[in-house]
């Protein structure tokens, strides 16, 4: 009887992607480490959560990772071990998605002689049951993921100070004298939206798995012109928090991601809050605002822009969940 194979003598598949950024090796290590930033900096990272932390520097975290892999919205868990002195970050994953059974792998940033920086992404795999399918399709998304978050962390990473004028984050809120569900519900059928809201044209909703939306929308602008932007959602009921992000945006901006909160203010009605992070693309605003256009006024168009369509949701929002407990 032949034996059978175990974890140990299977084949293991090793990948290694590289790049050079023009940036110090620690502005580097810092926006790798920081997955709070993830979403804004890496294409395929719609959403991350902090899990677990060790409480010194460095030490070991654990995360759960929401990120587009081909043409679906996979989620895993993984562990991480940070060494700042060192500039790795080690991961592992705890709870993979299928066709996965196993991934890991390794960040390096190292200082070259002329200054630049060295950035190296390792991953090793296997896939269930070694299916050679399974294995083609991982290899694709490792592939083309290890390219798009290298040159992402490239661009970002070059943009030095820069960032500062281009990143931000604003919020906006309503006060509602109703349930946090029923405002959760609002917001989360968002298939009803152009029935329901006076800037949304069209909107075709579809979910990858049970509270993972894909959103194709046409909103109305102030003028009569419309634009289309398609969406990533990750909806959580139980804490009634919705977070998203946009995977085409308008010219201006180079990231878009945003969430919807709703909190209890235990006298009986709820705080529902619209928060927004952006990242300017300067190439993109001088071309859709002229050439001589600043990124202050920038900033301030799509403050103006985005909180008008926000707002505007959550005083519907809360118009429906008041009208709700009205009738109840």
């Amino acid at each position: 009887m032949a034996p059978t194979a175990t974890s140990e003598t299977r084949a293991l598949h090793v990948t290694e992607h590289s790049i050079t950024v023009a940036a110090s090796p620690a502005a580097v290590y810092a926006l790798v480490a920081d997955v709070a930033e993830w979403p804004q900096v890496f294409g395929p990272t719609v959403h991350v959560e902090v899990l677990e932390e060790a409480p010194e520097e460095g030490g070991e975290q654990l995360l759960r990772i929401w990120a587009i892999a081909g043409d679906k919205v996979r989620t895993w868990t993984s562990r991480r071990v940070l060494d700042p002195a060192g500039r790795t970050i080690t991961f592992r994953q705890v709870v993979t998605a299928p066709p996965v059974e196993s991934m890991g792998g390794e960040w390096r940033v190292q200082e070259l002689e002329d200054g630049t920086t060295r950035v190296t992404l390792l991953h090793d795999y296997r896939a269930v049951d070694d299916a050679p399918d399974a294995e083609a399709l991982i290899e694709q998304a490792v592939d083309r993921n290890s390219r798009a978050e290298l040159l992402a962390l490239k661009n970002t990473a070059e943009q030095g100070e820069d960032r500062e004028e281009l990143h931000f984050t604003f919020s906006d809120s309503e006060t509602v004298f109703g349930a946090a569900g029923d405002v959760f519900a609002f917001l989360d059928r968002a298939d009803l939206w152009p029935q329901r809201l006076p800037h949304v044209a069209r909107l075709d909703l579809s979910e990858d798995e049970q509270g993972i939306q894909r959103m194709d929308m046409d909103t109305r602008s102030p003028d009569g012109s419309t634009h289309n932007t398609t969406s990533v959602r990750v909806c959580f009921e139980d804490r009634k928090v919705i977070v998203y992000k946009q995977l085409r945006v308008p010219v201006a901006m180079s990231g878009h991601t945003g969430r919807w909160v709703i909190e209890s203010l235990g006298d009986g009605t709820v705080r529902a809050t619209s928060w927004h992070t952006v990242t300017l693309d300067p190439a993109g605003v001088r071309t859709a605002l002229g050439p001589d256009a600043t990124l202050a006024e920038a900033r301030a168009l799509v403050r103006r822009t985005l909180g008008t369509n926000s707002s505007t949701t959550l005083r519907h929002a809360k118009k429906f969940a008041e009208e709700v407990r009205a009738e109840a």
